[in-house]
């Protein structure tokens, strides 16, 4: 037998034949005419090299091969329609599932507190685990259903994956708030002149040195680091500048003897996109938790 050319619609035949064991009532359980289940018993004989059923004083009886085919061909057709039914409704409520997120850990100061105080009312038994935001894209672990999301700042962002956007914030400067050269403002010299750190966030290349390099100037970085928070805290006990969100710089300086300085150029908005990979996209659990990143922009 030709499997290439086997017709599926056979196994539900032979099922229908070897449940009922009379070819007009399997043809009523399939919605066939009893000429179509006679052809169909007829096609069966001839791929199996069988009778299937056979006459006997007691009925229709089915042959030795039949019964030794009936459990694994129906095992087959469970699996299937299991495989291919509808996916289970997914109830936020009583779910338990983990989503993962590789972000940075200013997208944790500005999300977090807020989706976890969101998620205890209506979906308490939801989990978030964080991964760190590398500099290269992470389209593998997105699609191997490693991260669930990424968020971040992504430039060239690969067209297999999916993105929307999440949060604009501007940048700004900061310096402790005692610094002996700048009052309430930093010309464009004094920031290029100025010790800083660069924080890169997951990123390769930040909005200030894109500016920095389409204008042939450069800046003195002294330390990079991938970590937002911990920058204000560096600049707080030195003379160091960082640039920074906004959103970091506000509630830093509640905390740290720091201020906020404008940068001294003018720069786009520091954009943080929700990428994800397509073969995930169309779970029920996927969506709804994608949904809820956008109601915490």
């Amino acid at each position: 037998m030709n499997i290439k050319n086997f017709d599926m619609n056979l196994l539900r035949a032979f099922d229908a034949l070897m449940r009922e064991r009379n070819v007009s009532r399997a043809g009523e359980r399939m919605s066939l005419t009893q000429p179509a289940m006679s052809n169909a018993l007829n096609r069966l004989r001839n791929l199996l090299d069988d009778p299937v059923l056979v006459r006997t004083s007691k009925g229709m009886q089915p042959t030795p091969k039949a019964i030794g085919l009936e459990s694994s061909i129906r095992s087959a057709l469970s699996l299937i329609d299991q495989t291919l039914a509808p996916e289970p409704a997914f109830d936020p409520l009583t779910s338990t599932q983990t989503f993962h997120i590789a972000t940075t850990d200013y997208v944790e100061l500005v999300l977090l507190p807020r989706l976890i105080r969101h998620l205890k009312h209506v979906a308490p038994g939801v989990k978030i685990e964080i991964h760190a935001l590398q500099p290269d894209i992470p389209e593998l672990q997105l699609e191997e259903g490693e991260y669930d999301f990424a968020l971040g700042r992504f430039v060239d962002l690969p067209g297999r994956l999916l993105s929307e956007n999440w949060r604009s914030e501007r940048l700004v400067c900061l310096v402790h708030s005692e610094h002996p050269d700048y009052g309430d403002t930093i010309s464009e010299s004094e920031f290029l002149q100025s010790s800083q750190i660069w924080v890169n966030g997951g990123q390769r290349t930040g909005l200030v040195d894109q500016w920095l390099r389409e204008n042939n100037l450069t800046r003195n970085v002294v330390l990079t680091t991938p970590n937002f928070l911990m920058a204000p805290i560096i600049v707080a006990q030195s003379d160091l500048l960082v640039v920074t969100p906004l959103e970091v710089a506000l509630q830093c300086i509640e905390r740290l003897p720091l201020k906020i300085l404008s940068l001294p150029m003018t720069l786009g908005s520091f954009e943080q996109d929700i990428i994800w990979h397509p073969f995930h996209a169309s779970t029920l659990a996927h969506r709804w938790f994608r949904e809820q990143l956008i109601l915490m922009r």
